[in-house]
């Protein structure tokens, strides 16, 4: 399923955010992937976090091949690809079939970047304190129970579902009436939940 994509004022928001974070930060933790290929904020991309994208993307295909690029500079593959109203969200694993780190496709640039939030500031092996993270103490069901617990308080008829393990966090889908309604994800140190605000409406994905 696809569909048309519209950018509101709290994504431009959010982009110019995320720019002036990447331009400031110091890059750390550079993982590996297949072939000792580097991926993470040391791979070839845009500032570490981004690369450059080809043109507009209006299709759930068109965005793989967007995110394709990315995975195989990093020696990755591209798992789970989802379209929202503000863009697409792709989910890349490592050849084991393990998952690595989420990316963001711009619709109108096609520029591939690593998603703002967990991604950067929780993986532990590929974000922005790459390898500084504690031990998983947080278990995939317990992620889920904490999830729910949030959702019940801050936004009630969500729950969480199919829960994805990466380095340091969880992601998973929010469901409302059996439908995907949203994304979060949970710290797998510390418990602490992240809504994934910048998405919008779920509007379709592809394996």
């Amino acid at each position: 399923m696809t569909g048309g994509i519209r950018r509101g004022p709290a994504l431009a928001v959010l982009i110019v955010a995320s720019v002036v974070l990447v331009g400031t930060m110091v890059i750390a933790g550079v993982g590996f992937g297949s072939g000792g290929v580097p991926w993470g904020p040391g791979a070839p991309m845009m500032g570490g976090f981004a690369a450059t994208g080809q043109g507009p993307v209006s299709t759930i295909g068109e965005a793989e091949v967007a995110a394709r690029r990315v995975a195989d500079q990093w020696g990755l593959r591209v798992g789970e690809v989802m379209q929202f109203d503000n863009g697409y969200y792709v989910q890349l694993d490592k050849p084991d079939g393990s998952a690595a780190t989420e990316l963001l496709i711009d619709p109108i640039t096609g520029t591939a970047q690593i998603e703002w939030g967990p991604a950067m500031m929780w993986n532990s092996e590929s974000g922005m304190r790459g390898g500084s993270s504690g031990p998983a103490v947080v278990s995939p069901d317990r992620a889920i129970e904490l999830a729910n617990d949030w959702l019940s308080t801050n936004r009630p008829g969500d729950t969480a579902d199919d829960v994805v393990s990466f380095p340091g966090y969880y992601t998973m889908h929010t469901v409302r009436d059996g439908k995907i309604d949203g994304m979060l994800s949970v710290n797998a140190t510390t418990g602490a939940v992240w809504y994934h605000t910048w998405h919008g409406r779920f509007l379709g994905e592809e394996e």
